[in-house]
């Protein structure tokens, strides 16, 4: 795989039973790429244990004025640079393939994942722990992956040297094969507190991002009660718990950096009094001790892989467990019916949902009643085939006698779309915005007006003159920020009647608009959407007017059905919930009939 390849056709299913196995499993998909890495790295390494050889030869050859082995010892020298500088630059070449190319695969599954779940992802997992997974825990992934090939490279240089040096000089070659394995190992005690330094460091990173995204996210409330301060010294007080633990982890890091100069340093000391001794007594010859000295000089190159190794392992390790444990979640597992209904997308049929004995009959514009916003939200999440984890084991929400969990993800979005109370906009055009995949039944135009967009279209046209006042070409900045909330709500809405499903599923999709627009997009959906499956869950008496039948869904069950006025008027756990008022406060009012009445005089 290059770079130029990606994205990949199929990432693959992930190994998510641990950290370390995910980590196996990535370098295992990329295992053509890591055997090359691995060539490369061993021609560069080998070029550069090579280089003592070469000056040995051209030392000896001088001291024994041998001009032919003097233009040999050259020749060779020439031959390992030209291998060190073609190796040098091909592994680094291969080496930052692998690391893109893997957090390029991670990327992809988080991806796939994110589309798989939608916004049930951060109702398990929280945002700014998604946040730190897709950027800088990919990152860390990908540094492992790279260096893994480039450590077996130089691990497998080691060996050939210490061989080497025992056939070549075994006196000194021992001491070398001795001590070259204890210098590699020498850190291995401290790297579990290295590394459990690390994951504390991580975990601290991890909260203060998450405490950075919320306090981002809820500042237009903090100004509001004036919370600013507040939140800002949690963060400030996060940071530095972070920077403490970061100098904490940097200190054993340092001391094994420490060893890993120190220790090299010391074997070759050993290897040049032992040598000096054995050239005086003429045990070997003054060149021979030169290549050995030079050897062991050099193997400080390849030890660094070792430290380097370590420190990628245990720094991405705490991001693969992350990583995994995001990746292992799936749709919720519900129990199936033994006996329903044969159908299949698109053919129809009432939308069921077992647990509360909710029933959205094909074709007709339901009305959900709950009182609690948060009910609701599961309620609309199980009508999508999400439900909570709390909810495992229950039946699944049935479309046409078919369990929605049953379907292939793809043919259930295709059939159902449910869109959140605080739906969000991408950046990008307005008509990039509403291509969306659809049916094509429902026209851009249309459904804008069905959403009542003309004020928002309007002000697309003004906000940039470089579109020749057309609303369709103006960007929308990130999440629509530059709207208002009813404006993003509307364009929000429009998008989902373009879709046109089978079966729309809204939460409160009129919640931050007037009375008097609510009242006129509760009329576009139930027009627009005449022949389709339509289930709006809310509480406005001008919204809820408009549907065909209203259903009351109390302490999580269905309790009654009927249309807006027959319940307001026989139903007190109905009316409670739709006038926020008592019943004296109603009689006083003229009755339920007189508050829609007097309600529909405000919105005209």
């Amino acid at each position: 795989m290059q770079i130029r390849d990606l994205p990949y056709a199929d990432p693959g299913v992930p190994d998510v039973r641990s950290g370390t196995r995910f980590l196996l499993w990535l370098g295992r998909q990329q295992l053509a790429g890591q055997v090359k890495c691995l060539l490369w790295g061993l021609l560069h390494h080998l070029g550069i244990a090579g280089l003592p050889l070469g000056v040995g030869l051209a030392v000896q050859a001088v001291v024994d004025h041998d001009g032919g082995r003097l233009a040999l010892a050259g020749v060779l020298l020439v031959v390992l640079g030209a291998a060190i500088a073609a190796g040098d630059v091909m592994l680094h070449r291969t080496a930052v393939t692998n690391w893109i190319t893997a957090a390029a695969r991670v990327q992809q599954l988080l991806s796939r994942k994110t589309a798989e779940l939608g916004s049930v992802l951060t109702r398990r997992v929280a945002a700014g722990e998604v946040v730190a997974v897709s950027t800088g825990d990919v990152e860390r992934i990908g540094w492992f992956v790279e260096a893994l090939s480039r450590f077996a490279a130089a691990a497998v240089t080691l060996v050939i040297i210490c061989v080497g040096l025992v056939v070549y000089q075994p006196a000194l070659g021992v001491v070398v094969a001795a001590g070259i394995p204890v210098l590699a190992l020498a850190v291995l005690p401290l790297l579990p507190r290295a590394t459990r330094r690390a994951d504390v460091q991580r975990a601290k990173a991890g909260r203060a991002t998450e405490l950075a995204s919320d306090t981002v996210a809820g500042l237009r409330v903090l100004r509001g009660i004036g919370g600013e301060e507040l939140f800002l010294g949690r963060y400030r007080a996060a940071s530095q718990e972070v920077r403490r633990a970061a100098v904490h982890s940097a200190r054993m890091w340092a001391l094994i950096a420490a060893i890993q100069v120190v220790l090299p340093g010391l074997l070759l000391i050993a290897v040049v009094a032992y040598g000096t001794r054995l050239a005086l007594d003429g045990r070997i010859e003054v060149g021979e001790l030169v290549t050995v000295y030079s050897a062991v000089a050099l193997t400080h190159h390849a030890l660094r892989n070792f430290e380097e190794i370590a420190q990628a392992y245990s720094f991405s390790r705490p991001s693969a467990k992350r990583a995994a444990r995001v990746l292992a979640l799936a749709r919720t597992t519900t129990t199936v019916p033994e006996v329903r209904k044969p159908a299949g997308p698109g053919a129809g049929g009432d939308l069921y949902d077992p647990l509360t004995g909710l029933r959205a009959p094909a074709g007709v514009f339901t009305a959900v009643v709950c009182g609690d916003p948060d009910v609701a939200g599961r309620l609309a999440d199980r009508l999508g085939g999400h439900p909570a984890e709390a909810e495992a084991g229950h039946t699944s929400v049935l479309l046409g006698g078919v369990p929605l969990d049953e379907l292939p993800l793809a043919d259930a979005r295709g059939v159902v779309l449910v869109q959140d109370k605080e739906p969000v906009l991408l950046s990008g055009t307005l008509r990039e915005l509403l291509d969306v995949p659809a049916s094509g039944a429902v026209r851009a135009e249309d459904a804008l007006a069905a959403a009542r967009c003309d004020d928002v279209l309007d002000a697309l046209a003004q906000a940039s003159a470089d579109t020749g006042g057309d609303p369709m070409r103006t960007r929308i900045t990130e999440r629509g920020r530059s709207l208002s909330g009813g404006q993003r709500q509307r364009l929000a809405l429009a998008r989902s009647l373009v879709a046109d499903p089978e079966v729309l599923v809204l939460d409160e999709p009129t919640s931050s608009v007037d009375a008097h627009t609510e009242a006129a997009v509760a009329a576009g959906i139930a027009e627009l959407r005449r022949t389709r499956t339509t289930v709006v869950l809310a509480s406005s008496p001008l919204l809820l007017d408009r549907a065909d039948r209203v259903v009351l869904v109390d302490e999580g069950q269905a309790v009654a059905v009927g249309t807006h006025r027959e319940l307001l008027a026989g139903e007190p756990r109905y009316r409670a919930v739709v006038t926020r008022e008592t019943d004296e406060e109603l009689a006083t009012a003229g009755g339920p009939v007189g508050e829609l009445e007097a309600l529909e005089g405000e919105s005209a």
